[in-house]
């Protein structure tokens, strides 16, 4: 296989700012990526949500640019732009021609350094309302909407950083002060806790010399971090958490903690949980899908988390008329037998092959490789890890793959969170429910 070797050339700024740049001028176009290290694990008690709501202030003006103007300016010049919000991060991204990445670069420091000027009662009050709105239409309305809320508080324990959602309360944001809101942005917007990666048509000089004239000047702020968490052991006995109400079907998921992201035994644990549940040729999609028909889709997936512990999950939809019961045992029996047994050679080389296709096809999309070179460079502090990722996962070795299993697959530590169609809606008004999107595949709040 020939080696994984995109540039990466880095430089820090005399105000703690990382920039990072890739060169590659294969279209005239740079991505413009900046990761800042807050995310719904740096909230505090009554005061969730405030990571999502300043990914939402972000766009509604900053001391030279007007309220929606970085949207219009950007779009104006052919532009493709926006933000998430996760437990670790907030995102800002826009994918430019090359002739605009100054104009992007001006406007992101505008807003990075000077936002304040204009986070006013009216616009707090107004991004509110926006955010409820979001959380209704994401979250209350819709089947499965609150799996990821109800994952997170049934997986990890009350007052650990990624027990509750990036959302948050909306009744801590109802009792948010401008006060309250303008001292968060105080606390974690500088350039000493933000990376920017510049990923596209641009040199590595002209890329720093940007970077230097726009977010030269902002100040450093004074950072109050904390040490990481420990590693979180497996849950020592099942737990479970039973939804019912008015969904498609009954669906399963089942959940484990995990070992932190990139580490030997969490790439291990992505191997078994793909081998397990999360491929069409997956175990349980030939057990539960085409030989049982108990299930009618199941997956799997594992969340790379930093701050002491990661998270995987079995996701099974539930035939019409089986017994759920005996469909979780299944599960159980299944992740058993991969303990015992370990993967086969094909399987092994199957969920090899596809992690690397679609490895290889994020990074041919300079979008999703500046945003995967941020996430390394701020979180685990190795953005060449979009290099050397592929080797990792290629050195996994079935007998790794089998341990780690056993030791944070084994079905007595799993959280369950099972959504139940109520029994005592008529089955026409079951059958015309118009979406049975699984919100868990996408675990971000986008602007």
């Amino acid at each position: 296989m020939t080696a994984i070797s995109y540039p990466l050339v880095e430089r820090t700024l005399a105000n703690g700012l990382r920039v990072i740049v890739s060169e590659d001028h294969t279209v005239p176009n740079v991505a413009v990526n900046l990761w800042v290290g807050v995310g719904s694990r740096h909230e505090s008690p009554g005061r969730t949500g405030f990571a999502h709501l300043f990914e939402h202030l972000m766009f509604q003006g900053s001391r030279n640019v007007a309220s929606g103007e970085h949207f219009s300016a950007l779009m104006d010049e052919g532009a493709r732009l926006n933000a998430t919000t996760w437990f670790d991060r907030t995102n800002y991204f826009e994918t430019v021609p090359t002739g605009a990445m100054e104009l992007a670069l001006w406007l992101e420091a505008d807003r990075h350094g000077h936002l304040l000027d204009a986070v006013t009662q009216e616009n707090l009050d107004n991004q509110r309302d926006v955010v409820k709105e979001e959380k209704r239409q994401r979250y209350d309305n819709v089947p499965y909407g609150k799996a990821l809320i109800d994952i997170y508080a049934t997986a990890f324990p009350e007052g650990h950083p990624y027990h509750h959602p990036t959302i948050g309360s909306m009744e801590d944001l109802d009792a948010a002060t401008l006060e309250d809101v303008h001292a968060f942005y105080r606390a974690h917007y500088g350039p000493n806790n933000t990376v920017l990666t510049l990923v596209g048509d641009v040199t590595p000089e002209d890329g720093f010399a940007a970077a230097e004239r726009y977010f030269g000047p902002l100040p450093a702020i004074a950072l109050n971090t904390r040490e990481r968490l420990g590693q979180l052991p497996p849950l020592p006995e099942p737990v479970r958490l039973d939804r019912v109400g008015d969904v498609p079907n009954d669906r399963i998921y089942v959940c484990f903690r995990l070992p932190v992201d990139t580490t030997p035994d969490y790439l291990a644990c992505q191997v078994a949980v793909d081998v397990i549940g999360g491929l069409a040729s997956s175990r349980l999609v030939r057990r539960l899908v085409r030989t049982d028909e108990t299930a009618v889709a199941v997956g799997g997936w594992t969340m790379g988390l930093v701050d002491g512990v990661g998270l995987g999950t079995i996701t099974v939809d539930v035939s019409s008329g089986a017994d759920v019961e005996q469909v979780e045992a299944a599960v159980c029996e299944e992740i058993s037998r991969f303990i015992a047994d370990g993967p086969d050679t094909a399987e092994l080389e199957s969920v090899i092959a596809d992690t690397e296709r679609s490895w290889l096809s994020a990074l041919a999309s300079i979008e999703e490789r500046a945003d995967h070179i941020s996430h390394h460079a701020l979180l685990t502090g190795d953005p060449a890890y979009v290099n050397t990722f592929v080797e990792r996962i290629r050195a996994v070795t079935a007998e790794q793959a089998r341990a780690a299993a056993q030791a944070w697959l084994d079905p007595r530590s799993r959280a369950v969170v099972r959504y139940l169609a109520d029994p005592g809606l008529p089955d026409e008004e079951a059958d015309d429910k118009d979406s049975t999107k699984d919100s868990t595949k996408d675990s971000e709040e986008a602007a």
